[in-house]
């Protein structure tokens, strides 16, 4: 997803979050050392964590390199991380676990950012809800919410980053949420995200004449014999739900109480679902990549 955020006295930054789902620890190894240039050891490296890009996130199955990944890539010339948690969505959160009817081990990897240029702070949410159970997943986005809303208060505060806060009553954090659902918008989970007074989908504040791309984000590797599979099913989630447009515009609120709240508003620019196979015929994979354009910004 890239993001321009703008302070009430600042210039313009524009950066990137990239979140990728079934990742395995070699591959994000091979993104890492990619992105930044570097070029792997034959022995085995620690991840890298600069000069341009990092990560956060860990292996589901043991909590540390074993199992899929849901990281979150980020560029660390433009943002600090503040603090990051892994969330395992089942009864016990805190630990590598299976939920309720799911197949596999499922995790919410979260973090909290502030912006170097603007002292913005942003929380970033990534994760794959399971395949095999519907239970599962309208439980996980329960406890995806009920996190996003806890890093919220948590993470809500007081700092002035050199701007006049006389009157400021609080710095409020932009959230967002990208993942794999494997569920489609009339779906349990889509509807009990849709349903929560956080969140709501990117993709609805770009009229579909301005939506880049196919519809459909899962094609599987045989299109012929996944048809009945494909289906719209990764997303890209903003919040405050009541903070999102689709104009570059300040509300009467805004105008009328600039003080009372720094308050984030995420103005929606793009919505594109890019190819996932070139002219070589080769899948990169059998998700099609879903990107979102936004402007953020503080009043």
């Amino acid at each position: 997803m890239a993001v321009s955020h703008h302070g009430a006295e600042s210039l313009p930054s524009t950066a990137a979050f990239i979140c990728l789902q079934e990742v395995l620890h070699s591959q994000l190894s091979d993104i890492l050392h990619d992105l930044n240039g570097i070029e792997p050891n034959a022995q085995e490296d620690p991840l890298p964590t600069g000069p341009l890009w990092a990560h956060i996130g860990v292996g589901r199955e043991d909590g540390h390199t074993k199992g899929e990944y849901s990281p979150i890539v980020y560029p660390v010339q433009l943002f600090d991380l503040l603090h990051f948690q892994n969330i395992w969505l089942s009864p016990t959160p805190d630990r590598p676990s299976k939920g309720w009817d799911a197949g596999s081990e499922r995790i919410l990897t979260a973090g909290v950012f502030r912006a170097k240029l603007t002292g913005q702070r942003i929380i970033a949410c990534c994760t794959h809800l399971d395949n095999a159970g519907s239970e599962s997943r309208k439980k996980s986005v329960g406890i995806v919410l009920e996190t996003m809303e806890n890093l919220r208060r948590e993470w809500n505060g007081h700092e002035s980053y050199g701007y006049d806060v006389s009157g400021v009553a609080e710095h409020e954090a932009a959230v967002f949420l990208a993942g794999d659902f494997n569920s489609q918008p009339e779906q349990e989970a889509y509807l009990e995200m849709e349903a929560s007074d956080l969140m709501c989908d990117l993709r609805n504040y770009i009229s579909p004449q301005r939506r880049y791309g196919d519809r459909i984000t899962f094609t599987g590797f045989n299109p012929d014999q996944d048809k009945e599979d494909q289906a719209r099913i990764d997303f890209i989630w903003l919040g405050p739900k009541d903070r999102v447009s689709s104009g570059h515009y300040r509300s009467e609120e805004d105008v009328a109480n600039p003080k009372l709240v720094r308050s984030p508003r995420w103005v929606v620019d793009g919505y594109a679902v890019l190819p996932n196979r070139f002219e070589d015929g080769v899948y990169n994979s059998d998700h099609r990549c879903v990107v979102g354009d936004v402007v953020l910004y503080f009043y």
